[in-house]
């Protein structure tokens, strides 16, 4: 994952309180969208797909947050 996209995915930490971010964004709903290279099901990339059963505390948590950002722009 590209570090300025997990600068720009920051929000404060109020917004998230409580939040379980171990918990897999997937939904299984695996369908990989050709125009946005993003599932249509979790919303994320397949690098971050990839990376998510080794990723740290912090990655999860920057991953959803863009989520939350990638849902909220549709």
């Amino acid at each position: 994952m590209k570090n300025q996209q997990t600068k720009s995915a920051m929000v404060p930490a109020a917004a998230d309180a409580g939040m379980d971010y171990s918990v897999s964004p997937c939904i299984n709903v695996c369908v990989m969208n050709s125009q946005t290279a993003l599932c249509d099901g979790c919303q994320r990339s397949l690098d971050e797909i990839a990376a998510w059963g080794s990723a740290g505390e912090a990655q999860k948590r920057a991953i959803w947050q863009l989520i939350r950002q990638r849902r909220a722009a549709r």
